[in-house]
């Protein structure tokens, strides 16, 4: 009795001198001897994951040692971490610059429009494909949904533009046909945004659904049967049985949506811009191609890049943080 009150004083002691009390070190020390021995037992599956951690440590992770590039005034000669400190100097210049509010307002424009349209269109397919009885139909539907997404976006752009040219497009050769006035679609900075994000409904949509339907195949039937004694219509189920199912997945697929809703693609857009829908099309990616690897202005490219990058993260965690108090889902 006297000698476990003894090491109850010297662990209460030792918490409060700053020094780890014995149960938390005894803690620490079995957590680790479970770790060791789940790593001996497991050690093969442990040993596929490596290519995938190593790929990410030296693609990923050791890469951003060099974007501090954007507060130096760098030299090549001289290097990256030789080159001489310019502290905030190329943020300003891109805060100050009058293109600034011009790329912002095109990178949300595109990207919200992209998001509004492109985020309820898979999942309303999904459910329209889950309510299908035929299966031979079901098939060819998500066959042909599900193709253009293999199609490269050099091959999608091609395809673009050969279905809206202004001389030799489908579209004006059949209004030609029909008497009206040819559109020059590509040209108008109007319909440029338009043209992306339907083109991009098109190639990605039968792709996106696949996601909602594997989450309606892991819904309960019972469910189902419970709506079906309650005399629930078809839309009643989708209503209270269907949405409610697929709602997790959409919450994750809407936050690492909005996460990235600044980095929109570069490719498209870039192979789409032409001299006169540029004051549309030009987004914060391709300025920064322009300014980066086409003026050799590598510092203030990726200070620009720096910056989409942490807005990013900002919306990712405001938008993660707003999901878990709203639905009790996110990603952590």
């Amino acid at each position: 009795m006297i000698e476990s009150e003894t090491v109850l004083d010297t662990s209460a002691a030792l918490g409060q001198s700053g020094v780890r009390p014995l149960s938390s070190v005894r803690q620490i020390t079995s957590q680790r001897h479970l770790a060791m021995k789940s790593l001996r037992r497991h050690w093969q599956l442990y040993l596929i994951t490596l290519p995938a951690l190593l790929y990410f440590i030296v693609f990923r992770y050791i890469p951003m040692a060099n974007a501090v590039i954007a507060f130096k005034d760098y030299n090549v000669v001289k290097g990256i971490w030789g080159s001489p400190w310019a502290g905030l100097k190329h943020f300003e210049l891109f805060f100050n610059n009058p293109v600034f509010w011009t790329l912002l307002k095109n990178t949300l424009s595109l990207s919200l429009y992209a998001l509004v349209v492109g985020f309820p269109l898979p999942i309303l397919l999904a459910l329209c494909l889950n309510e299908v009885r035929d299966g031979l139909f079901k098939r060819l539907v998500q066959s042909v949904t599900y193709a253009p997404y293999f199609i490269s976006t050099v091959v999608m752009v091609s395809m673009i533009i050969l279905v809206l040219s202004a001389r030799l497009g489908v579209v004006n050769q059949g209004l030609g046909a029909l008497g009206f006035n040819t559109i020059n679609f590509l040209g108008d900075p109007n319909l440029f945004a338009s043209i992306y994000v339907w083109s991009g409904v098109w190639q990605t949509s039968g792709y996106a659904a696949i996601v909602y339907l594997a989450a309606l195949s892991g819904i309960d039937p019972a469910l189902y049967e419970a709506a079906k004694v309650d005399g629930a219509s078809r839309f009643d189920k989708i209503r209270h049985v269907d949405l409610p199912g697929i709602m997790p997945v959409a919450v994750i697929i809407l936050i690492l949506t909005v996460g990235n809703l600044l980095s929109i693609g570069f490719e498209k857009v870039y192979l789409l811009q032409n001299p006169l829908n540029q004051g549309a099309s030009e987004i914060i990616a391709t300025y920064v191609y322009k300014m980066g690897l086409l003026n050799a202005n590598y510092s203030f490219a990726t200070a620009v890049g720096l910056f989409n990058s942490v807005v990013n993260l900002i919306l990712l965690v405001l938008v993660n943080t707003f999901a878990r108090r709203v639905s009790d889902v996110g990603l952590w």
